[in-house]
């Protein structure tokens, strides 16, 4: 069963546009499927996950291009960079649109063969997991406050929205619902480890590789503490820095800078650790029911980092990229989130509670000692109804991601 996905729209944008469209993002996120439900029937498909084509590309990429001639869906391009240059040429001498759709992992090496290459004849979009409104067969659109308003989807109770937070968002577990969830965790952990870690640096410990990914996910929202991770995997600080950035890297992660100007010196510079699906966060850490995930320790730090995970997808989706961070000062102050856009930034509380309160916003005042100019802000929590809670801030109910 194919779940459609906002990113299509873009797809097609996109190929009108430029010559060649790139579609990054961690593994089995459906980027080949995207793809392939977009593809008209004259695009040739090939796949570098061969080792006979991968050979040919990466040793005669001009022989490549004559045999699999444009348009052309080149799949797993980080394989063979010697391709880029070829493509240029090809996208440069006849100057078509759509001439290339490409996907790829391991987006540091990819992103830096790309921008050498393709500079300026390349879109670059971004696919994640599913979001809460695909898995509703709904559109997901950039997440704002001033823009919501109240409509018909259904409001998610503490074990849905916990449920949704514990089986993650890969497109395999919802196409598929008889899938084993702890099964298919635990076989994405030994592919990731095998295909992705591999080539990107040499492990020479993997079983404490696979504990320190454990220790991150354990500290998802968290401030992003490298001495103290070291520490618990009995690895150097360099080391740790090393492996953070491989998660990050290969997609598994994503770190929210801290935000802070000249007027905000008591802000803290520390980046908040967040893993991008967290089904994959659950398994690592060790959750596997619905009762024990929301009644624990971490039901907090879980839906905090569900519901900004969430928010970024409803950018990245539609081809943008979020401007956000966090606000964090020595005194105590926090806003969850804030979100920059045309000018304003918008504030974001993330609460477990189905009653919120005045106070649970009260630091939203920040951003006039800030001297930042403010939208509408929002608290999204376990309440049922989109309503306001003041004159300035909304009500969100979880369902509205």
């Amino acid at each position: 069963m194919y779940i459609k996905r906002t990113l299509s729209k873009i797809i097609h944008e996109a190929t009108a546009t430029f010559p060649a469209v790139l579609i990054t993002g961690p593994r089995q996120v459906g980027k080949t499927t995207v793809f392939e439900h977009c593809k008209e029937s004259s695009r040739t498909y090939v796949t570098l996950d061969d080792p006979q084509t991968r050979m040919l590309a990466k040793n005669d990429p001009h022989l490549f291009l004559q045999t699999y001639k444009a348009p052309l869906f080149i799949d797993e391009i980080q394989y063979a960079p010697e391709l880029f240059p070829y493509i240029k040429m090809e996208a440069d001498k006849t100057r078509r649109k759509g001439m290339f759709w490409l996907t790829g992992s391991q987006q540091f090496n990819l992103m830096r063969d790309v921008s050498e290459s393709l500079a300026g004849r390349v879109a670059i979009l971004e696919l994640q997991g599913l979001s809460q409104s695909e898995k509703n067969g709904m559109d997901s659109v950039p997440f704002l406050p001033d823009t919501l308003t109240p409509d018909s989807r259904p409001a998610l109770d503490i074990h849905s929205l916990y449920d949704s937070v514990l089986r993650g968002s890969f497109p395999e577990l919802h196409a598929n619902p008889a899938v084993n969830r702890m099964l298919f965790y635990s076989s994405y952990l030994k592919t990731y480890i095998e295909r992705d870690i591999r080539q990107l640096v040499q492990i020479s410990d993997e079983h404490r590789f696979i504990t320190f990914v454990r220790v991150a996910a354990a500290r998802t929202g968290q401030l992003l503490n490298y001495n103290d991770m070291a520490k618990d995997v009995g690895v150097s600080t360099n080391t740790v820095k090393s492996w953070i950035s491989i998660l990050e890297t290969s997609g598994l992660i994503f770190l929210l800078p801290p935000y802070h100007n000249n007027i905000a010196h008591r802000a803290l510079k520390t980046p908040k650790l967040y893993f991008a699906d967290t089904g994959l966060c659950c398994y690592l850490s060790g959750w596997e029911t619905v009762e024990t995930l929301s009644n624990g320790a971490m039901s907090g730090a879980m839906l905090e980092t569900y519901v900004i995970s969430e928010i970024m997808k409803s950018y990245r989706h539609n081809g943008l990229t979020p401007n956000a961070w966090f606000y964090r000062d020595r005194d105590g102050k926090e806003i969850d989130l804030l979100i920059e856009r045309n000018g304003l930034f918008y504030p974001v509380e993330i609460k477990r509670t189905a009653s919120p309160k005045t106070g649970d916003v009260k630091h939203f005042d920040m951003l006039a000692r800030l001297g930042l100019p403010a939208g509408k802000g929002a608290i999204v929590c376990l309440y049922d109804k989109l309503l306001p809670l003041d004159s300035q801030t909304l009500v969100v109910p979880a369902g509205y991601l």
